[in-house]
């Protein structure tokens, strides 16, 4: 014995006899207490010693890896999620989203760095910004360099099997899963019927049974179900194409709010007084809206292309009127309805799903050790501002709701005000599960801040959006948001910039800049922006980043025939 307690340390010998059950044991008990020391049995010892110090770790349900599904919508708004009681929480409640709130924590301040489909989701994988990680377009931005560092690979390569199910929308195949299946067709965006699936990089299936939320909810649960290993943790990131448009919701949600009207949001009439880039958009319910957006039926008798031209009518800001009679402000309310009732019935839809995963988690006593984090590439307009779509840096598009819910470290109804970015994602998930994260990730964990504990705190956020001119004509623009002032600098075709000051102005209507005794807040706020560039090494020149946007590289997508 006195051989054996030489070589073990005191946290080696703490560990033993904190997870050895004697009961279980007791044989081994036997030998320890009679102290038997003829060498078959030291060595005997020695080898139960040492393969109680290499497993006791995975014998302690307290230090058993978490489990980690990761669930992503498309476009939803915070204000399109009850958990949050904005102003649409009582007319749209999502019960089964805010069930992950409840449970854990909602963070109120999280935001992210680029506020499009793919390069969000590129931020989100990789902890880096747009220019670092390369994907910072979706129209003429290439696709996603696949090869790189992702935090799905990090968890793989420490005993994780990893899987995507759904919306995917970075071009290649994902790399760093054992499992994926994700929607190709329509430029990688999916539809909502009959989307095409590519299963592993190599087969492709058409899925014509179900609408596309129901279809991903029913392959997530297949594979957690029949496919995985089930004697390794698992990451899962289970993401929907719902509620991005055409919001074509699933024909169960045909009915809802049909009997009623939405309400308006209180800058539905804004007319962008003081803000040159905000005026000249081109994503506006009155103007932007197309007539399949609305689910306008065309004529009989027109081709394919015909139908295409006549299905777009709107995009560039031509006037239509389902009837003559429906005009001015009744047609501009008209057009809204019908936008904001069909994306919230997209949002009930992934909002029955995200239940469905929950009731699996729990009916198989997955729940107390599994983190469920919930939330989507970014925010989006319904309304605010006229507005459809993202990619301003105000707050509609630039806030992101995040959830988080893991039952055995984070208190159930936590609440967190804190500044918090998409970059900061894949950090954290690696630090939750015990690992590490890469030192080239340019996002911080706030893991500490998950479990109440001290931390240093982000007293600003950086934001730089680069497309143009297509879809909706957003300048491109950089900017820094503290918890209480935010400016923009727009700067592809115009100098303009603009300051708010959140407190007093939380729908962002009057800009302040170069307005009376602001000017020490502007002075300190640009050079927080330069901080912050060069932190992020995105202190390049306003000539390079306008070839950021110029450029044009052609996205590549494998759309194989299909198997019915």
């Amino acid at each position: 014995m006195k051989l054996i307690a030489s070589i073990l340390s005191f946290k080696q010998k703490k560990i033993i006899y904190k997870n050895i059950n004697f009961k279980k044991y007791k044989n081994i008990y036997k030998l320890l207490k009679n102290k038997i020391l003829n060498s078959r049995n030291i060595l005997t010892m020695m080898s139960i010693s040492i393969l109680f110090i290499f497993n006791a770790k995975s014998d302690n349900k307290e230090d058993t890896p978490p489990n980690i599904v990761f669930i992503m919508a498309d476009d939803h708004a915070v204000s399109a999620i009850s958990a949050y009681n904005d102003w649409l929480a009582e007319s749209a409640p999502t019960p089964n989203i805010d069930r992950i709130a409840k449970g854990g924590m909602l963070m109120n301040r999280t935001f992210n760095t680029n506020s499009i489909c793919g390069p969000s989701r590129a931020a989100i994988l990789t902890g880096k910004y747009a220019h670092i990680n390369g994907f910072y377009k979706n129209e003429g931005g290439g696709d996603f360099d696949g090869s790189q560092q992702t935090f799905p690979k990090v968890l793989q390569n420490n005993g994780y099997q990893t899987a995507v199910i759904g919306k995917w929308h970075l071009g290649t195949t994902p790399t760093g899963f054992d499992y994926s299946k994700v929607m190709i067709n329509h430029g990688g965006q999916g539809t909502y019927y009959n989307t095409l699936f590519l299963e592993n990089g190599k087969d492709t299936i058409r899925e014509n049974k179900r609408h596309s939320t129901e279809q991903v909810a029913y392959d997530a649960l297949n594979w957690l179900d029949k496919k995985r290993d089930k004697s390794k943790p698992f990451m899962l990131m289970y993401q929907f194409k719902a509620p991005h448009r055409p919001w074509t919701p699933n024909s169960k949600f045909d009915s809802l709010f049909s009997n009623q009207d939405l309400p308006y949001p209180d800058t539905f009439n804004d007319d962008y007084e003081g803000r040159l880039a905000a005026s000249e958009n081109m994503l506006e319910i009155e103007n932007h809206m197309n007539r399949k957006d609305l689910k306008l039926i065309p004529p009989t008798g027109l081709s394919k292309k015909e139908t295409g031209r006549w299905n777009r009518l709107g995009n560039n800001g031509e006037f239509w009127t389902p009837n003559d009679t429906l005009q001015g402000m009744d047609l501009k309310k008209w057009k809204y309805q019908r936008y904001i009732k069909d994306y919230l019935r997209c949002v009930a839809g992934v909002d029955e799903s995200v239940g469905k995963m929950l009731d699996y988690l729990k009916e198989n006593n997955l729940d107390e050790n599994t983190i469920v984090i919930y939330t989507s590439d970014q925010g989006f307009y319904l309304g605010e501002h006229g507005w459809f779509d993202k990619r301003w840096m105000y707050e509609p598009s630039f806030r992101m709701p995040f959830m988080i819910k893991y039952p055995k470290k984070i208190k159930p109804k936590s609440i967190n005000d804190e500044l918090i970015v998409n970059v900061d994602f894949a950090p954290t998930i690696l630090d939750l599960a015990g690992i590490k994260p890469p030192k080239d990730m340019q996002g911080e964990s706030f893991k500490k801040q998950l479990f109440d504990e001290k931390h240093s705190k982000r007293d600003a956020v950086y934001y730089h959006y680069y497309e143009y001119p297509f879809w909706h004509k957003v300048q491109p623009h950089y900017g820094v948001r503290t918890s209480r002032y935010k400016l923009i600098h727009y700067y592809y075709n115009m100098n303009e910039w603009e300051l708010f000051d959140l407190d007093n102005d939380k729908d962002e209507l009057n800009n302040l800049y170069e307005k009376d005794g602001y000017s020490n807040i502007t002075k300190d706020l640009k050079e927080k922006i330069k901080k912050l560039q060069s932190k992020y090494k995105d202190d390049m020149s306003l000539e390079e980043m306008r070839k950021m946007t110029d450029t044009r590289i052609k996205r590549v997508y494998t759309e194989m025939n299909s198997k019915n």
